[in-house]
């Protein structure tokens, strides 16, 4: 087990401790970091949020949810009743000046000892309050760092607006957005891959590849959230954050080193390179549907429309697949498919780099010839896989070759017997100061530049969305897409 060799107290500030992130997710990553040795003594986690339940009934209710949600092999009853006499609960109202004095008390001295990261775990309508108040109340100095959530607004005209609010009280190198897929180890992995190897960055162009495919699947419908779900939708949710940021961290060029701004700088390159769509395009090189309803793992469920506090006259999409251009030296040319859905039959997030076929090939006898593949698996298991042509055994005549695949992920007797969560890297970066794996506001606007042509294109448009069953890969649409280019979407296993 690793352990942490320079380490600095903190308060950690949860706002919305209570709510479902916190719980799942935020609160049994800190107790998985101080379980590693990375909080060291004098660390504080503060929630904060409207209801009043006072520090006991945090502790409850934290203890449960990482009794749940956390890994049951992390459990140790020594290293919780360390973290447990780190948590505090204060009852603070974003919008109540006053309430704000109670925060200012619990941290007491350790605000001026301490650096500080405030992390908003709350809706982005509160994100200018929480900061205003901060400031207000004297509890915003050059060591303290905000966290910010997403969805950062539903547009770039409201995603300034939050970046505005937020921006009066703190600048831009102590503001971190968070994007959980980013904290996968295979995604940091994606660019030990490139960057360390002198075999793959020589091919990392147009001319050796032919096509990027990026796939979010998942099994699960709107659970209960209809109506937050119906005011973004599959495009704002998904596309415009995630997959946006994976598509610039696999087309970004050699950054000049790993520091935050070197990379960053890069990533911004590729999104501000992406071709906005005109509404011909835009018909052409999309695809938006919504599931009704299906089969899943057996049992019916009901369609998108007909889910608790559905409407029948939606048109939000459930399922996007499209076309993306990057219109620079390195990738014009190749494109990049991306493609995420809701009650689709398997739940994973994989990157697939196709390369180009051999231009000729001396195998005429062989049905079995396959383009390389470099396989980047993100959820549910990580890995990397690289898939390459091998001759078959045998003393046949000819010779006849057969798909294989290289395992390129890190072998059990090198890695740490677990793998870190995403939030236990990305909390502990904020804790750290360090913000390569965040996304800069810079990169939010270019990547709502781009999205909100199609969203534009699509709130005009007098076709109404496709439809898919619930529990197949989407409409025909989609697999039409690809194939009006020659290709089609790489079936995982």
């Amino acid at each position: 087990m690793q352990h942490n060799t320079t380490c600095f107290p903190c308060n950690v500030v949860i706002f919305g401790g209570n709510g479902d992130l916190a719980i799942r997710k935020l609160l049994p990553a800190l107790y998985n970091l101080d379980r590693g040795g990375y909080l060291c003594e004098g660390t504080q986690v503060i929630g904060a949020s409207r209801t009043d339940i006072g520090r006991d009934g945090y502790i409850e209710m934290v203890r449960q949810g990482i009794d749940e949600f956390g890994d049951p092999d992390c459990w140790d009853e020594t290293v919780w009743e360390r973290f447990k006499d780190r948590l505090n609960y204060v009852a603070v109202d974003a919008r109540n000046l006053d309430s704000f004095k109670l925060l200012k008390k619990a941290l007491g001295k350790s605000f001026t000892q301490n650096d500080t990261v405030y992390y908003m775990s709350t809706a982005p309508d509160f994100f200018g309050d929480i900061t205003d108040n901060l400031a207000a109340a004297g509890l915003v100095s050059d060591r303290t760092r905000v966290v910010m959530e997403k969805p950062i607004g539903k547009s770039l005209e409201s995603s300034k607006t939050i970046n505005d609010a937020v921006a009066r009280s703190f600048p831009e190198k102590n503001i971190y957005r968070i994007d959980h897929y980013l904290g996968k180890e295979t995604v940091q992995n994606l660019l030990a891959v490139r960057f360390a190897n002198a075999l793959f960055e020589p091919v990392w162009t147009n001319a050796h590849i032919d096509n990027v495919q990026i796939t979010v699947a998942e099994t699960v419908g709107v659970e209960g959230r209809w109506g937050y779900y119906d005011d973004s939708g599959a495009l704002r949710d998904m596309i415009q954050n995630h997959l946006l940021q994976l598509l610039s961290l696999v087309a970004m060029g050699v950054p000049v080193s790993l520091d935050a701004e070197a990379v960053r700088a890069e990533k911004l390159k590729v999104l501000k390179s992406l071709k906005k769509m005109s509404v011909d395009r835009v018909r052409r090189n999309t695809v938006r549907a919504q599931y009704t309803a299906g089969n899943m793992d057996g049992r019916k469920v009901p369609g998108y429309k007909e889910e608790e506090g559905g409407v029948p006259d939606s048109q939000t999409e459930t399922f996007v697949a499209i076309r993306a251009d990057i219109h620079n030296w390195r990738w014009r040319g190749v494109p990049f498919y991306l493609r995420t859905g809701k009650r689709l039959p398997a739940r994973y997030s994989e990157i697939v780099i196709q390369f180009k076929d051999v231009p000729h090939s001396i195998f005429p006898g062989t049905a079995n010839m396959s383009p390389n593949k470099l396989v980047i698996r993100l959820q549910p298991e990580e890995s990397i896989q690289l898939y390459m042509m091998n001759k078959l055994p045998g003393l046949g005549e000819g010779m006849e070759v057969t798909p294989v695949t290289l395992n390129l992920t890190l072998p059990d007797r090198i890695a740490d017997s677990r793998v870190p969560e995403a939030y236990e890297r990305l909390i502990l970066d904020v804790i750290r100061g360090n913000s390569t794996l965040f996304v800069h506001r810079d990169e939010v606007e270019a990547a709502w530049v781009w999205a909100d042509a199609i969203l534009d294109s699509w709130a005009t448009a007098t076709v109404d969305p496709h439809v898919y069953p619930a529990g197949s890969w989407g409409p025909q649409a989609a697999f039409e897409l690809v194939a009006r280019d020659g290709r089609s979407w790489h079936e995982t296993n």
